[in-house]
């Protein structure tokens, strides 16, 4: 099987669409954020904390790199668009895809997600979310090769999607 890359900012579905991806292919899914934490060994927040968000999207990279080889489904962090190496390597991937929602809905999935709460979003307000979301948008579609719109939609609904579009050898 030809794997599959979901991509998308925090809140989109990426870590819950991909376990439900791949129990449906039965094949792994692999969560990038554990993959970063088990090589830097300390929590991502700890990491940007000490080194910084340039160090951090270095280690992001090659871990990106070294992740694409794995077979399964890979849920990437919302932040690997930022880097155009990042961007060109994802364009040579047959299966991208994005998994695009609205701001609020985003928001809303986001502060009720108590399983994975992310510190750093809980702590802004929607206007400096806002703020970090706009400019990324387009360097979402650029990377994907699809765009499925996850809002408002239950995840076998997206992922039924997503079986319709992409290449599953």
């Amino acid at each position: 099987m030809e794997n599959i890359v979901l991509i998308g900012f925090m809140g989109a579905g990426k870590t819950t669409i991909g376990h439900l991806l791949a129990q449906k292919l039965n094949t792994k899914q692999h969560d990038f954020d554990e993959i970063l934490v088990e090589k830097i060994g300390m929590s991502i927040a700890d990491y940007f904390e000490r080194f910084g968000s340039e160090s951090f999207r270095e280690v992001e990279t090659n871990v990106l790199q070294q992740s694409i080889q794995l077979e399964g489904i890979i849920s990437t962090g919302g932040g690997i668009v930022l880097k155009e190496e990042n961007r060109l390597f994802l364009q040579e991937n047959t299966n991208v895809i994005y998994l695009k929602a609205d701001l609020d809905e985003l928001i809303h999935r986001v502060v009720l997600d108590k399983r994975n709460v992310r510190p750093l979003a809980t702590s802004k307000s929607h206007d400096e979310i806002r703020e970090v979301y706009l400019p990324r948008l387009p360097l979402y579609e650029e990377s994907a090769k699809y765009v499925i719109d996850t809002t408002k939609k239950q995840p076998e609904e997206i992922v039924q999607e997503i079986l319709d579009k992409v290449e599953v050898m």
